[in-house]
């Protein structure tokens, strides 16, 4: 494709201010650099970019030098999704575990300490909170980044999380607009459909968002969903229906609308990123999300030359580009007017507080924690890829911090409940698994493995669907570090 400008005129100027790329490495590309100052507004880092909050704080500091309000953007949930404690696990239990537990408060509490470290890093956007309702039980990537499947509870929890991320300086994105819940496709691979009629929609998905409108939040983010009952043709992402006409005229919201990674298959796969982008635009988006897979500067050079190309054709209007644009540097204005928080001692364990909190335990009385280091089985079945593979989960790290000489593995498949009770001799098994009900060998694996050692210890760290057995059943409600710590002191029979 030509290069229509050198990158200083408000066209072009405009076209990068929409997008909010990532890159590869630990410090800023020089193209990432030279973009900003030709008008690129918004950074995203992800997983790959993070080492430590050290170096994060050390690339942040590094584009602030290029471009002092640039949005840095990260997708940071907490739970199953972390960037920021990507190789570790989190420190903070995610929606799921949050919704459990049912109190608004300890959730703002948390979504405050969450973003306090953000921002101490120099991030001041998360794409967060997850506001979608849970309903389709075969969701295969929403489960427990969900507040649960009630919209009452999921309103109250993104409220009450948006309050808490934006006190400590960082723009809330809410997100799947209009609701990723009753899906069971992943839109990360192919276009979702949801066939709820328009009443069920506005009474069930759209609930936690008008919460979240109320609350404040500085950003939504659409879903590449098709929702017939809304738009029959465009997927969210791409529909003036649902972006413009209901999200803003609708529901009245009137901050940054920033569309889901642009390069997922749901919109790649059939509308391509560059023609996707404009759609995207010209529907009421304002900024464009690309780099959770495309991460370079030929990217960001066709997405913006596709911008100007459609605006000079006609397709797409100069003034909904410059309104767009606006829209991302208000909001870049906001991030650096907000104050710097300073820590709360009352909140530095706050998230193995809510952890603890969040556990469900189902168990055969008296319970006798093992007096010998046990072997811990997970069951493990591949992640989304919204949660990646680099992140560690599961319970032996933990336990063998109490317990030295926990010894584990993985299984999967027909024969893994047989692997296992060789794997385990004579040691008591800790069974870990994620989604049980999903999976249905995972739960032929439990009937032999119980079969054969009926004082087994099941660990559900996904959506607790599956009805409790064994000896004892924990449910943490998602996979963070402090759910693994949180279930591993229970095993133990260590006191909180």
């Amino acid at each position: 494709m030509t290069t229509f400008a050198s990158g200083t005129d408000t066209l072009t100027r405009d076209a990068l201010t929409v997008l909010q790329p990532g890159f590869t490495g630990t410090t800023a590309p020089d193209w990432l650099l030279r973009r900003l100052g030709e008008g690129l507004a918004s950074v995203g880092v992800f997983g790959r970019n993070i080492i430590s909050a050290e170096q994060l704080s050390a690339l942040t500091a590094q584009l602030r030098a290029e471009r002092d309000d640039v949005l840095v953007a990260v997708d940071e949930e907490g739970g199953d999704v972390t960037r920021l404690e990507v190789r570790t696990g989190s420190s903070f239990p995610g929606n799921h575990a949050l919704g459990a537990v049912d109190d608004p408060e300890l959730t703002r509490q948390v979504a405050l300490e969450l973003g306090r470290r953000l921002a101490a890093c120099g991030v001041n956007f998360s794409w967060a909170p997850v506001a979608d309702v849970n309903s389709n039980s075969a969701n295969p990537v929403i489960g427990v980044r969900s507040f649960g499947a009630d919209q009452d509870l999921v309103a109250r929890h993104t409220a009450a999380y948006v309050t808490g991320l934006q006190a400590a300086g960082v723009a809330a994105c809410t997100k799947h607009f209009p609701g990723h819940g009753d899906t069971a496709v992943d839109s990360h691979l192919a276009l979702p459909r949801i066939d709820a009629s328009a009443e069920l929609l506005h009474a069930r998905e759209l609930a936690p968002f008008r919460a979240a409108i109320a609350a404040g939040t500085r950003a939504v983010m659409s879903a590449h969903i098709l929702v017939p009952a809304l738009d029959r043709t465009r997927p969210g992402t791409l529909s003036h229906r649902v972006l413009t006409e209901l999200l803003r005229g609708e529901l009245g919201y009137d901050g940054l609308i920033v569309t889901d990674g642009i390069e997922m298959r749901a919109i790649a796969g059939t509308y391509g990123i560059e023609h996707g982008t404009v759609l995207a635009l010209a529907a009421g988006a304002d900024a464009i999300c690309v780099g959770g897979g495309l991460s370079d500067d030929e990217t960001v050079r066709r997405l913006r030359d596709a911008l100007v190309a459609a605006v000079r054709s006609g397709e797409l209007p100069e003034e909904r580009l410059a309104e767009a644009a606006q829209r991302v540097r208000a909001l870049a204005h906001w991030t650096s007017a907000a104050p710097a928080v300073q820590p709360d001692p009352a909140l530095t364990d706050i998230g193995l507080v809510a952890a603890r909190r969040a556990l469900r335990v189902t168990r055969v009385d008296p319970y006798v924690p093992p007096v010998e280091p046990p072997f811990v089985a997970s069951l493990a079945s591949e992640t989304n890829i919204a949660v990646g593979t680099e992140t560690p989960w599961g319970v032996s790290a933990e336990l063998n911090r109490l317990l030295p000489g926990t010894e584990s593995g993985s299984f999967a498949g027909e024969d893994a409940g047989h692997a296992v009770i060789v794997a385990a001799g004579e040691r008591r098994v800790v069974a870990v698994v994620r989604d049980e009900h999903r999976h249905p060998w995972m739960t032929r694996a439990l009937d032999t493995l119980l079969a054969a050692r009926p004082d087994t210890i099941v660990v559900e760290m996904g959506v607790p669907q599956a009805p409790p057995r064994g000896a004892v059943h924990i449910a943490t409600h998602g996979a963070a570090r402090v759910c693994g710590a949180a279930a591993a002191e229970f095993i133990a029979g260590v006191s909180a």
